[in-house]
């Protein structure tokens, strides 16, 4: 089967093995998915590419470093998604402090996910197609 649809995700997991779920079953719905499990090689790659279309952010695992990294996303216009097993008052304010668009507590439901993913690059594409208008 080729990948036709265009766009690129980027799934940040500390745990190997939910990564390789995550990116295994993106891919099955056809989305090309970049897999990273460190913040450097995150930093790295938002750094080298501009490819990237959203982002499924796992913060289960990381350290406080990872809030940096989202606000490059954010800096960057990159849309991304924070996905959790735990849900707090603290952890929404920092989601939304530095641009998530959505937090999402795993387990998670898959119809949410891919209709949450399929809203933000619905959404981000046209907004960016209207900007390009603009200029």
């Amino acid at each position: 089967m080729t990948n036709s649809n265009p766009f690129h995700l980027l799934a940040v997991d500390r745990n190997i093995r939910n990564l390789e779920l995550l990116t295994q079953f993106l891919g099955e719905q056809t989305y090309q998915v970049s897999g990273i499990n460190s913040i450097t090689a995150f930093e790295q790659l938002l750094t080298t590419s501009s490819e990237i279309d959203l982002a499924l952010i796992d913060i289960s695992g990381f350290d406080h470093h990872i809030w940096q990294s989202c606000k490059h996303l954010q800096d960057a216009r990159i849309p991304f998604l924070i996905l959790s097993s735990q849900l707090s008052a603290r952890l929404q304010q920092q989601s939304r402090a530095v641009g998530a668009h959505s937090l999402l507590i795993k387990p998670l439901v898959v119809k949410q996910l891919l209709e949450t993913i399929h809203y933000l690059l619905e959404f981000s594409h046209e907004s960016n197609c209207h900007l390009s208008r603009k200029q």
